[in-house]
């Protein structure tokens, strides 16, 4: 899959039901060495259940579950 596929798909987090960002917005964590996508970097000011860095929430490729037509299905275990 290239990477101007993905732009512009909505992440959503399916265990919240919540919208997180559209890809075009999200920034790509790249594996130099390898050329893949290590992580999906989303901004944002509120959201819990991920490490923040700075304004920014980091979902690791794992995590993701289906990439569909319009959307990015992610399921994140949740932190105790």
């Amino acid at each position: 899959m290239r990477l101007s596929e993905l732009s512009g798909k909505e992440i959503v987090d399916v265990k919240r039901a919540e919208r997180l960002g559209v890809l075009g917005s999200t920034d790509l964590e790249i594996n130099e060495g390898t050329g893949q996508i290590q992580a999906l970097l989303i901004p944002s000011l509120k959201w819990f259940g991920f490490r923040k860095q700075g304004e920014e929430i980091r979902v690791p490729w794992h995590h993701i579950k289906k990439i569909g037509a319009d959307m990015i299905i992610i399921d994140v275990p949740e932190e105790d």
